[in-house]
């Protein structure tokens, strides 16, 4: 497979991609990729499946509906205090949906417009951004629990004239005003640039705190509950183009202002679907579990979108893993019979510092894959996932993506070759690895360098918001005619890949470069030391 996604990628993805509902193919007597670059041949750009007229909302719902699986269980949603728990269908999660599209085109959104989601992981973060895909516009998810200042820059970089929150969330012990933090950032929206979102839509989370205790602005602010339940269970879909924006996710970058990925409907529906099907071993009857926030990437391909059009059954869990006590995560496994699981390598390391005994008093039986995600792992962390919480028998899939990336792109695939601690294996279907010198030279065999990437997959960034000059210049001038991704690597005899972290964050001791990732795994290599962070600093003597 691997072999023809590389050689003969229309015939791969093609046939892939034919298993999604399209209201028009595209037009399959050209390539189905069409790609550039090398800035000295012209423009960056990317495009794939350009023709075809789809919709990721009806792939994800109507289409497991009207298959006749709307019964099956579509999100087992765990609250942050033990007992908060709620169980949604496929047709459930329609039904929700529909009814926030219908309201969202009654406020005046459509094609095109932007809508700013500021929320907590309850029921309603995913289903407000399958409620924008259904109707063609372009969500931007800011983490529930980024500052007024974060949340202020984002809806002015895309100009969202609606903004979707919460009132508070409830972390662990603690609350959170969410609903301060956005008229503080509305303030700063107003102060800045004389623009503020026209409509808030508030959801009333009760669990975290009473409406009472909510400041308001009227005519602006809205309540969720009162506004959404009486529209339309059922709603138009809007036929998207394959190429036509999907969501904008900002992340920071090494400096400057956060940048706006932006990512695209068709490629990107293929290729979460892809990677979740195939990286996870899907099959009917699993239960699956990623405990990262829809704020994040990981959280729109493997919470939203990737599981949603294979029409698993997941959890999603609004919490945090010590609270009420260490054993929480190792509890909802045993709870909801979770066999796959995905988290990331700090929280494995914490849990770890804390002893095997939270873990091996839960039942984890049904655990048959494990997965991380988010940075690369340390062997001793990794050795500790496997034998404790997967009692020596649960494959690991040690991924490594990117936001930019839209889905995984270097992974083992469970069963299919051997693993190694540490190591991210080997490149997903359509990915072409290249390490590169200093120079910029392409290297062969076992070797260190400069991850990048030769060639187009289907769901990678098509460009940074408003800005593809910066788009071009961050991500295809270093090196023309590869995609660079800022990571270093090693690469064994066997292509085995191993991520040293980010060729920008490295210390400079005497002439000779140390990856940061490395000196952290050393030091996490001993039996006494569960996390570190390694920075350089000027030395006299020693340049760094």
């Amino acid at each position: 497979m691997y072999k023809q996604s590389i050689e003969d990628p229309s015939t791969f993805w093609g046939n892939i991609a034919s298993q999604f509902y399209w209201k028009r193919k595209w037009d399959t007597s050209k390539p189905i990729c069409s790609y550039n670059f090398d800035i000295r041949q012209g423009p960056v750009s990317i495009e794939w499946f350009k023709g075809g007229y789809t919709n990721i909302c009806y792939n994800a719902l109507d289409k497991h509906v009207n298959e006749g699986r709307g019964d099956n269980v579509a999100i087992l949603w765990e609250g942050n205090q033990v007992g908060q728990e709620l169980r949604l269908t496929y047709r459930d999660v329609l039904k929700k949906t529909c009814q926030l599209a219908n309201y969202l085109r009654k406020r005046g959104v459509k094609k095109g417009d932007r809508v700013c989601i500021y929320m907590p992981m309850v029921p309603e973060l995913p289903i407000a951004m399958l409620a924008c895909a259904r109707i063609g516009a372009i969500h931007s998810v800011v983490f529930g629990g980024f500052s007024a200042e974060s949340l202020a820059g984002r809806i002015l970089d895309c100009k969202s004239d609606v903004l979707l929150s919460c009132s508070a969330v409830q972390r662990g012990n603690k609350a959170l005003n969410l609903k301060a933090i956005v008229d503080e950032a509305l303030m700063l929206c107003k102060q800045k640039e004389n623009f503020t979102p026209g409509t808030c839509l508030i959801y009333d989370n009760a669990n975290a705190v009473p409406r009472s205790k909510v400041n308001w602005v009227a005519g602006r602010d809205l309540w969720w509950q009162d506004e959404v339940r009486s529209c339309s269970t059922e709603a138009p879909v809007e036929w998207m183009e394959a190429e036509d924006p999907l969501f904008l996710l900002y992340t920071s970058g090494s400096t400057g202002k956060p940048k706006g990925v932006l990512h695209t409907v068709g490629g990107y529906m293929v290729y979460a679907a892809t990677t979740f099907k195939y990286v996870f071993d899907y099959q009917p009857g699993d239960v699956f579990w990623c405990t990262a926030d829809c704020g994040w990437i990981t959280g729109h391909t493997y919470i939203c979108y990737g599981p949603m059009l294979n029409g698993a059954t997941q959890v999603v869990f609004e919490g945090v893993p010590m609270y009420p006590s260490p054993s929480r995560w190792w509890e909802i496994i045993e709870k909801y019979k979770v066999s796959i699981f995905y988290t990331a390598p700090t929280a494995i390391r914490s849990l770890e510092a804390l002893g095997d005994k939270h873990v091996i008093k839960h039942d984890r039986s049904s655990l048959r894959l494990l997965g991380t995600v988010g940075e690369a792992i340390n062997a001793k962390a990794w050795l500790w996932y496997h034998r404790v919480v997967g009692e020596g028998r649960c494959p690991i899939v040690d991924t490594w993506w990117q936001t930019e990336t839209g889905g995984i792109m270097i992974t083992p695939l469970p069963g299919a070759w051997c693993l190694k601690p540490g190591s991210a294996t080997l490149p997903f279907f359509g990915v072409e690895p290249v390490v590169l010198d200093q120079e910029g030279k392409p290297q062969d065999g076992p070797c260190a360098g400069y991850l990048c990437i030769k060639g187009a997959w289907p769901g990678m960034a098509r460009t940074l918001y408003g800005d593809h000059q910066r788009f071009a210049e961050t991500y295809f001038t270093t090196w023309p005619g590869y995609y660079v991704t800022g990571d270093g690597c090693q690469r064994e005899a066997n292509g085995y890949i191993t991520l040293t972290g980010r060729v920008d964050d490295v210390v400079n001791v005497s002439g000779h470069r140390i990856s940061i990732g490395e000196v952290e795994s050393a030091l996490t290599s001993h039996k006494s030391c569960a996390e570190t962070a390694a920075v350089a600093f000027d030395h006299d003597v020693r340049s760094s």
